[in-house]
């Protein structure tokens, strides 16, 4: 095949590539990455970036890590797919493994946290077909993916804009808000959707009293309690599940568990994968002919979730995720202090964390942006990546290996950035 070229006879640059052939839905920052090692990425240009959005909250293990690679030759040596027709060992081994973190019940796997997020949909809509139930309680800043049910759930009118008219069924209320779920029901509703800590809306943290609340309201009035756990999840707050973390320390919150749970992301450590865990009560209502995904669960998607949990397990990183998680957390609050006229908030917990940053604080960014898109590319010429959320919100969403030193350095190359656009 003929090498492909720019009017002027030169080979097209990857940039030029992506213009001509990539249909452009993203807002892509000029960066071309072409290798990373752990937490490090490098440019085309031999640039080296600490990476602490991990490909959004994706790379759990970070980039290139050995027991990924080896994962991943082995099964490909063996077998990479195989129609759900059929049975084989990982996809049961992997669903052992979630099952055995979370409760009994049962898995599904699918491709994506939007796959995951539509299976809890149509779980709910299964539940309370014969009842003429179908409505669901989602919760403003919420985001749930980019399937045309995933936009209807989201409670961010910005990601709706144009897709017109939306599936019906979901009624959006404020987060943390236990009167406006009460307020919300009707004789339609048949389930609550709910993050632990809201990641695109901004890192917002589920109070323990918001959840343990939305589990009783569930119980009373005989609704499913449906959880994504798509970017909080997967020991990113140093417990499996986010409501896990949350509710420590509080006795009642030792009996809470969703009916269902959607996973994806770290998942697969960068490999695409999701599932969701449903519990025991109904985890038959999605039989056969009902529900499916074609690479759902395939041999070697479940070799590299298999290797996740491993690594997590071997490397203690549950525990990491907790330890450095807490220590950057607590520089990044002095760091607030040291500057309350440009950050003035700190939110999450673990490895999930949203700098909230003041509007106006530089002279040398403009009002034609959000500030937060300026402020990762700001941190992006310091060497660093990070993650905007909002419209003033960057988040750090870094491999759960991320080491003491390197949560120092995220602060530093912060504070420099910071330096730089205030004098």
């Amino acid at each position: 095949m003929a090498t492909q070229q720019s009017g002027s006879g030169a080979e097209l640059t990857t940039k030029q590539r992506f213009q001509q052939f990539v249909v452009p839905n993203y807002g892509r920052f000029d960066l071309t990455l072409c290798r990373g090692s752990g937490c490090d990425v490098w440019d085309d240009q031999g640039r080296r970036y600490l990476d602490m959005g991990a490909g959004i909250a994706v790379c759990a293990l970070g980039h290139a890590h050995p027991a990924l690679s080896l994962a991943l030759r082995e099964q490909a040596d063996k077998l990479i797919h195989v129609s759900n027709l059929y049975y084989h060992d990982l996809q049961g081994r992997f669903a052992e493994q979630l099952v055995q973190r979370i409760a009994p019940g049962k898995c599904f796997f699918c491709n994506s946290g939007a796959e995951a997020n539509e299976t809890l949909i149509k779980l709910a809509r299964k539940v309370g077909h014969d009842s003429g139930r179908f409505e669901i309680i989602s919760f403003e800043n919420s985001f749930h993916g980019r399937t045309l049910a995933g936009i209807s759930a989201t409670g961010q009118p910005k990601v709706k804009a144009g897709f017109e008219p939306l599936l019906p069924g979901f009624v959006h209320v404020p987060f943390n808000d236990l009167e406006g779920v009460e307020a919300a029901l009707s004789p339609s509703t048949i389930a609550v959707l709910v993050e632990g800590i809201q990641g695109e809306g901004g890192i917002n943290v589920a109070t323990p009293e918001f959840l343990l609340g939305l589990r009783r309201f569930c119980d009373e009035n005989d609704l499913l309690l449906l959880f994504d756990g798509v970017q909080c999840g997967h020991f990113r707050t140093g417990r499996f599940q986010s409501y896990q973390r949350l509710l420590e320390g509080v006795e009642e919150g030792q009996r809470f568990q969703p009916d269902a749970i959607a996973m994806a992301k770290s998942l697969g450590g960068g490999f695409p994968m999701g599932a969701v865990w449903i519990e025991e009560k109904h985890s038959a209502v999605l039989g056969p002919g009902s529900h499916g995904s074609t690479f759902g669960g395939t041999p070697l998607a479940s070799a590299m979730g298999l290797a996740v949990i491993e690594e997590v397990a071997r490397k203690s990183l549950e525990a990491n995720a907790r330890t450095v998680g807490d220590r950057l957390k607590a520089s990044l609050l002095a760091l607030k202090e040291k500057y309350p006229d440009v950050i003035t908030a700190v939110r999450g917990i673990g490895l999930m964390i949203g700098i909230v940053f003041r509007e106006g604080f530089s002279t040398r960014l403009d009002g034609s942006r959000p500030l937060s898109l300026q402020l990762v590319v700001s941190l992006a010429e310091e060497g660093m990546l990070t993650i905007p959320a909002g419209a003033d919100v960057v988040r750090f969403l870094p491999p759960l290996n991320l080491s003491a030193t390197q949560a120092d350095e995220a602060v530093a190359r912060l504070e420099q950035t910071i330096r730089k656009l205030v004098v």
